[in-house]
């Protein structure tokens, strides 16, 4: 049996087509297509939401998003940031939250040079941008792709946001929220989107339970995350001097002693990793979806 098996037919959205099939391990494969079938937007006459794209007259922060990630956890050697989600690809759903941000002025992609052509085609220019798009060439790491998605804003802008391609279910309002909380709060630098963390940990050594911390106080950190760019700027340049490489670029600032706010999100912003994801996130898409619609109804018959 093949390693992955792939059959675009049952991954169609309301596109018709797959620029960038999921693949998914045969143990998972029955159980997926059965949710996929079920999830048939246009049968069950669902429509994906067009965010309208805004600009502030004189916006103070840039985006970047980054889409370099190769996607070898989930089975897509050639990355994941074109699989499609509700019929739109999945870096599509990531990049419209921060055009419909009236204070972010830019949106850079970040992703692999022979790349991105491809993407502006598919995730970029069928869905009408109102912020201006601009492409910056991915790292062999995050960080590295961090750096060059900087190098693309100009200096004028205040502050600088990063976020992971493959996060689709962010959106404007919880955009607006993680930048809103850095604003209101000048003795800080930043501002991390995170969740408390549900599960009970556990401190192990070689395959030994050491011991069991308190779980209030560790949270799941996601993204956007927000800083100022002066900083975030220094930080980059310190942690390239030192060699450093962080896990997150939070990390680059609090290590120069940078006070950096954790603002509590959803936990269905999750990063679409390895095949399981899919599920959820389909899951999700499809209650947005039908939420919103049944918000619509709510207020059309409170008009009539």
């Amino acid at each position: 049996m093949d390693e992955f098996i792939n059959d675009d037919s049952k991954l169609a959205g309301s596109s018709g087509s797959v620029p960038d099939p999921i693949q998914t391990p045969p143990a998972l494969h029955n159980a997926a297509q059965r949710f996929l079938n079920d999830v048939n937007f246009d049968a069950l006459g669902l429509q994906t939401p067009d965010l309208q794209g805004k600009v502030n007259a004189n916006p103070k922060t840039a985006a970047i998003v980054l889409a370099g990630g190769q996607g070898e956890r989930f089975g897509r050697t050639n990355g994941k940031q074109l699989v499609d989600l509700a019929g739109r690809p999945m870096l599509s759903w990531s990049a419209k939250a921060f055009d419909a941000v009236g204070d972010v002025g830019l949106i850079v992609i970040v992703c692999p040079k022979e790349r991105q052509e491809e993407y502006r085609k598919l995730a970029i220019e069928p869905y009408h941008f109102v912020t201006p798009v601009v492409f910056a060439d991915a790292g062999t790491i995050r960080q590295e792709s961090a750096f060059s998605g900087l190098q693309a804003v100009p200096e004028s802008y205040q502050f600088v946001m990063l976020h992971d391609g493959a996060r689709p279910m962010i959106t404007p309002e919880l955009v607006s929220h993680v930048l809103n909380t850095l604003k209101g709060n000048l003795d800080a630098d930043g501002a991390v989107m995170a969740h408390p963390s549900v599960d009970t940990l556990k401190v192990v050594e070689d395959g030994v339970i050491m011991g069991t911390p308190d779980r209030t106080v560790f949270w799941n950190a996601q993204t956007p995350q927000v800083f100022r760019s002066e900083i975030y700027r220094r930080a980059q340049a310190s942690a390239l001097s030192d060699g450093f490489v962080g896990t997150d670029d939070s990390s680059l600032v609090e290590r120069l002693g940078g006070k950096v706010l954790v603002v509590e999100g959803k936990r269905d912003n999750i990063k679409l990793t390895v095949p399981e994801d899919y599920t959820m996130l389909a899951t999700a898409i499809r209650t947005l979806i039908e939420s919103q619609q049944s918000n619509a109804k709510t207020n059309d018959e409170k008009d009539e």
